[in-house]
């Protein structure tokens, strides 16, 4: 792939905007699914066209630097609302559609928004009750039917703005909440300056073009995306599909057939057991081992994935186990893991192609420096860095160091060129009754590489012995319940033997107890970004534990 000559030199996202707007107007941008396998196109002309006009809108319905809410998943308009925020000099404020209606109503009025975009939602009847009456709404494309004037009536209706406006480094650009993991949402301020670093580091670490294609499907409210997707798209150009709906993925992954592709370990192992169900493990290892094979299986396998044309993959937001890493190299998929937090807009750490370590998430992106305290704390000073929590001064001033240092609280080391392992978090360590600490996250590491498991959460405080609540995977629950249970159990039970073997004493799993909920977002045990809510599982089944000592085998399971 070659880089075109023309790119512009340093400069902001909207100056970036801007030079792809005249150097590649003709050339498709956006790339929207409308449904039914039918899409829309849109070119960097057409869509800067539709935020010009917009922005001109939101010049007239707000004052200068007004806080203006996006709520809805991934689309086309999504990134174009958030275009027009920021052209007509306001700052954007995205809301994760899956967030329960308290969340959204508490979000809505600590950041003062002053209008609201709604976009593409599954739950609107959930959800109207949390905003309040007399917020502005505006309905964007492929928006729940709601009462509010629409994107494409005030775009016909509007004169585009003629200028460039540009925003100076120091200026807020938008307000991230925390997806909750560890209490109430904060926001995060982010500047443009921030932003504009973080783009320019994963350009100069990963080497991005405009001829690269992405599919969008991770929230756009999540730092991740919103970087590596639509930040990193507006900078360097390049194409952004975006996926209709799990049902439709696999063709939304074909249609796109990407160059960059990042998501979430849960969904790469996803992938996995469809590959599973296709061809058994066995055999597909049977058949990469032959060297005259190997290649045609590699590609037929990525190629039914729609993964065929992948040169940088990623994962992040959880581990990746390493059997899963090393599986996807087996394809000829080296995938890098990263690293960050809202507070510095995932700006932090990644791994490099051929630098890959699995359990550690990498080197620091340029400019990132990393330390790790005398508490084990890990701490990094980035140029993504927040400008500090909206409306929470004093907590911002305890998140950082006396030195710049953002204190992240998890805990970590560094190897010797410069590789971070994280493990764990530091207020996630809890105590067993024999007064012995455990970090959960690794032996969660190590538990997820197991091809059943869908999601697991270790604990015990207080128990002789630590132990780990585990969801299986749809297929494999399906299994367990038309008579595959002792089949399971025993794969479990093997599994469950060679985690305790590779680690301490203290540390040895008294047994996996199999649930029977499934933890979702909407049912409250995962945050927006598949983080499993440890406080909420733990109350969930606390009432069960004693009766799972008590029968002293290694699975049980919860009727």
């Amino acid at each position: 792939m070659t880089e075109p000559a023309s790119r512009p030199a340093g400069g902001l996202v909207l100056e970036h905007v801007y030079h792809w707007e005249r150097s590649r107007a003709d050339r498709v941008f956006l790339t929207q699914p409308l449904g039914g396998g039918a899409v829309r196109d849109f070119t960097w002309r057409q869509a800067v066209g539709e935020a010009r006009r917009m922005a001109a809108h939101l010049r007239s319905a707000a004052p200068p630097g007004s806080h203006i809410a996006l709520l809805g998943k991934n689309s086309a308009h999504w990134l174009l609302a958030d275009l027009a925020i920021w052209m007509a000099g306001h700052v954007s404020v995205p809301l994760y559609p899956t967030l329960a209606r308290e969340t959204v109503r508490q979000i809505l009025e600590h950041s003062e928004a002053r209008l609201l975009f709604v976009g593409k939602l599954d739950s609107w009847d959930t959800l109207a009750g949390a905003i309040p009456p007399a917020l502005p709404r505006i309905a964007l494309p492929l928006s729940p039917a709601i009462d509010a004037p629409r994107w494409d009536d005030l775009v016909a209706a509007t004169a585009p703005i003629e200028d460039d406006p540009v925003r100076s480094a120091d200026d807020l650009a938008t307000i991230v909440y925390t997806s909750g993991s560890t209490g109430t949402p904060k926001g995060v301020m982010v500047t443009f300056g921030a932003i504009a670093h973080a783009c320019s580091g994963m350009d100069q670490a990963y080497g991005l073009f405009p001829e690269d294609r992405i599919l969008s499907h991770l929230p756009l409210a999540h730092v991740a995306e919103r970087l590596v997707v639509e930040c990193c798209a507006f900078f360097v150009g390049f194409h952004v599909y975006f996926a209709e709906s799990l049902e439709t993925f696999v063709d939304d992954l074909k249609r796109a057939r990407p160059t960059l592709f990042f998501t979430v370990p849960r969904l790469w192992q996803k992938f996995q057991l469809g590959v599973f169900t296709k061809m058994s493990p066995g055999k597909l290892t049977f058949l990469l081992a032959i060297p005259l094979v190997s290649r045609l299986v590699r590609r037929k396998v990525l190629k039914a994935l729609g993964l065929d044309s992948v040169r940088l993959a990623g994962s992040g937001s959880a581990p990746m186990p390493a059997e899963l890493l090393s599986w996807y190299r087996r394809l000829g998929l080296e995938l890098v893991e990263g690293y960050g937090m809202t507070e510095n807009f995932g700006y932090s750490h990644a791994n490099r192609i051929g630098r890959v370590r699995p359990g550690y998430v990498g080197e620091g992106y340029p400019g990132v420096l990393c330390r790790i305290s005398a508490e084990d704390e890990v701490q990094v000073k980035t140029p993504g860095a927040m400008k500090g929590y909206w409306k929470a001064p004093e907590l911002t001033a305890e998140t950082f160091t006396s030195d710049g240092y953002l204190r992240t609280g998890d805990r970590g080391e560094i190897d010797e060129i410069g590789r971070l392992r994280i493990t764990g978090r530091l207020k996630e360590l809890f105590k067993t009754s024999k007064g012995k600490y455990v970090a959960p996250a690794p032996l969660e590491n190590r538990i997820a590489g197991h091809p059943l498991v869908e999601a697991v959460c270790v604990t015990g405080p207080a128990r002789p012995q630590p132990y780990a609540l585990v969801m299986l995977g749809a297929e494999a629950w399906k299994h367990a319940q038309a008579g595959g249970r002792s089949e399971i159990a025993a794969s479990l039970e093997a599994h469950l033997l060679a985690v305790n073997a590779g680690g301490d004493a203290h540390e040895a799993l008294a047994f996996f107890a199999v649930v029977r909920d499934e933890w979702r977002i909407d049912n409250g045990f995962l945050t927006p970004t598949l983080k499993v809510k440890r406080a909420a599982i733990e109350s969930t089944y606390e009432g069960e534990v004693d009766a799972w000592y008590a029968t002293g085998r290694p699975i049980v399971w919860q009727d």
